[in-house]
């Protein structure tokens, strides 16, 4: 593996100084530089963050949480990556909370599809430590039947409406940043109840149907089990 990854990286370095280079790394080769990468997929809330934390613990590999692949984020330009370059050429942060459900479906869709390919070219830099590495991934489900298999792909889902009722129960910084801006707001509730409706439209029935009929396996969120027991269903799937 080793030798194929480095020839893969020096393949992707050689485009650096070309403007428009784009280089396309067949599935196949992919699949055997992901040998030892597994990935979670899913809905908000389902666990996915501490399930890939706990298995990278225990498994002495590598966590790759939400947002791994931002060391690429000073490479992004607005033109080949305008969802992702959003926080740069909005006008303020009132825009950002007060755009509607469809323009904030689309920006999600569109960042998740820039991001991909910075998760990939990440994944292969990590695959070269020869460690197993865990990923709390975005990358779409049609892209994961590519790049890797059944039993190194696993969807966990939670109810469709626990991201609505909970997105602001966590206390970290973005979230607080974005509820303080919505109670800056001329009308903060009728802002809340907008920005509730952005976050149900990415988080609707529809889209948990396209994760639960993906054909991956699919462990859905259950109060009665504890995260070890989910850690342990994880385990068996990807034969660890």
């Amino acid at each position: 593996m080793p030798d194929t990854t480095a020839r893969i990286k020096q393949h992707l370095s050689s485009g650096l100084g070309a403007d428009k280079l784009e280089i396309t790394i067949k599935s196949n080769i992919l699949k055997y530089i992901f040998q030892n990468t597994y990935f979670i997929n899913g809905t908000a809330y389902a666990g996915k963050s501490t399930m890939v934390r706990l298995l990278a613990e225990k498994h002495n590999g590598i966590c790759c949480g939400e947002n791994y692949h931002d060391i690429f984020m000073d490479a992004i330009d607005v033109e080949s990556q305008p969802n992702l370059s959003y926080f740069d050429t909005m006008k303020s942060w009132q825009e950002f909370v007060n755009r509607t459900p469809e323009e904030y479906e689309r920006w999600i869709a569109g960042c998740s599809e820039e991001a991909s390919d910075m998760e990939i070219v990440r994944l292969v830099q990590l695959a070269e430590s020869g460690r197993k590495v865990f990923v709390d991934t975005n990358i779409s489900i049609e892209k994961l039947r590519e790049i890797s298999d059944y039993y190194h792909v696993a969807i966990m889902l939670a109810p469709v409406n626990t991201s609505v009722e909970r997105f602001f129960d966590r206390e970290d910084e973005e979230k607080q940043f974005i509820f303080e801006q919505i109670q800056k707001s001329e009308n903060p509730e009728k802002t809340m109840d907008n920005y509730r409706e952005c976050i149900k439209r990415v988080n609707c029935l529809e889209k948990y149907r396209e994760f639960e009929n993906s054909s991956f396996f699919v462990v859905k969120r259950d109060e009665e089990r504890t995260a070890e027991q989910t850690l342990e269903i994880l385990e068996r799937h990807f034969k660890l």
